[in-house]
């Protein structure tokens, strides 16, 4: 219910979805990394995801992290 009230939303305000954004941020460069320990410990796997994505520990995220311009932390 939520995700179809948030997708609304998102429509009647003239957003671009979702699925759009993440469409221009891969194609901008945008590298997209999952914490694996939080995968692993809510029993997902990697074919649960969207393509493209890259998985990662905080101790191979952090040094990336370090030579990047922009982190955004969900």
């Amino acid at each position: 219910m939520a995700t179809m009230l948030m997708k609304q939303t998102i429509k009647n305000n003239g957003v671009a979805s979702i699925e759009e954004l993440r469409s221009l941020a891969v194609e901008a460069g945008v590298r997209l990394i999952a914490c694996q320990m939080t995968v692993d410990l809510f029993g997902f796997g990697r074919n649960d995801f969207i393509d493209g994505l890259e998985f990662a520990g905080a101790a191979t995220f952090l040094p990336e992290a370090q030579k990047a311009d922009v982190n955004l932390f969900v």
